[in-house]
């Protein structure tokens, strides 16, 4: 499946599309940059990138957490203005 199947209409929203290896360790990131996609590529020496396979929608936060390679618990915001 392509990223526009799985998400349409989003692939040049400006949305940042995440992918890991099967053993965690490398990191791409496919993104739009106003005339063409332009990729990241990440590879950790040791260890892995921590975080919820599941979860489809990263917010800033859980994305820089994910790059550092900190697992946080439990993520509560102490204010929104979202309802």
């Amino acid at each position: 499946m392509t990223v526009e199947q799985l998400f349409p209409g989003e692939l040049l929203s400006g949305a940042l599309f995440i992918f890991l290896n099967r053993s965690r360790n490398h990191m791409k990131v496919l993104f739009w940059d106003r005339d063409g996609f332009a990729i990241w590529y990440k590879r950790l020496e040791r260890g892995s990138f921590t975080g919820n396979a599941q979860n489809n929608i990263l917010d800033r936060r859980e994305f820089l957490m994910l790059l550092e390679g900190i697992e946080p618990k439990k993520i509560r915001s102490k204010f929104s203005l979202e309802k």
